[in-house]
């Protein structure tokens, strides 16, 4: 079979359940959250300087490092899913060359993820942009920041959903790469953090504001690359595993 109908064939599995619109409704509330807090959220002093500044609003609506969590989750569970429906079995024996299925595989997710985060961060930009003629502040985003705030999710999302579908490849149960990436993504930066006080700049949620340009810590290239390896690095681990261990 040919990488493009391997990849089409993808592209079917992911777009044929629901999935995609539970991860729909998810982006739905936090567009929401995001409204809410502009209509009612105040600084300290009762005031709305939060979102007084074009600098402000970016960092409110930066939506890329959502966008690599949530993606990323998608990402574990299109691919560890597999393995449980056995649906791993017709595209193996379509594509007994098993790092092309998985090369099909992860390109389709990686799409998949780049969608719902571009999509998540358009929804909260719309929402904010709404929900600003209730205060004294008017929206003040260019189309430059605009671009580069879908851009950045863009990559992060694509990014996440690679970094997931290597969780998927290497534990092949939907609870397990859940709960992996949770621990992965969620719960072990902080502790790192807090071990390694240096390492703070080079996790994801870091390194994907910087890309948003709502954050600093490292230039634009540096949190790219740095980006791309957090994906690359359990992806490859999972190719590894799925070339060496017997298919279900």
């Amino acid at each position: 079979m040919t990488m493009r109908r391997l990849v089409r064939s993808e592209f079917r599995k992911l777009t044929s359940t629901k999935m995609p619109l539970a991860f729909l409704g998810v982006l739905l509330a936090f567009a929401v959250i995001n409204a809410v807090i502009v209509v009612a959220g105040t600084d300290m002093d009762g005031s709305k300087t939060f979102i007084s500044t074009a600098a402000d609003q970016q960092s409110l609506v930066a939506f890329a490092a959502n966008g690599f969590i949530l993606a990323a989750l998608f990402g574990a569970i299109a691919v560890a899913r597999e393995y449980g429906h056995h649906t791993v079995i017709p595209m193996f024996l379509a594509s007994p060359r098993r790092h092309r299925a998985v090369g099909a595989q992860l390109g389709a997710v990686a799409v998949g993820g780049a969608v719902l985060s571009v999509v998540g961060t358009a929804l909260t930009i719309a929402a904010v942009a709404l929900a600003l003629p209730t205060t004294d502040y008017s929206f003040l985003l260019s189309a430059g920041n605009v671009l580069r705030l879908l851009g950045a999710a863009a990559f992060a999302g694509a990014a996440g959903a690679v970094f997931g579908a290597g969780f998927g490849s290497i534990v092949r149960s939907v609870g397990g790469a859940v709960t992996g990436t949770t621990i992965a993504l969620i719960i072990a930066p902080p502790l790192i953090v807090q071990m390694a006080n240096d390492t703070a700049s080079w996790m994801p949620n870091i390194l994907a504001n910087v890309l948003a340009g709502a954050g600093t810590d490292v230039s634009t290239p540096a949190a790219l690359a740095a980006l791309a390896t957090w994906a690359l690095v359990p992806a490859a681990i999972g190719l590894v595993a799925v070339e060496r261990r017997d298919v279900v």
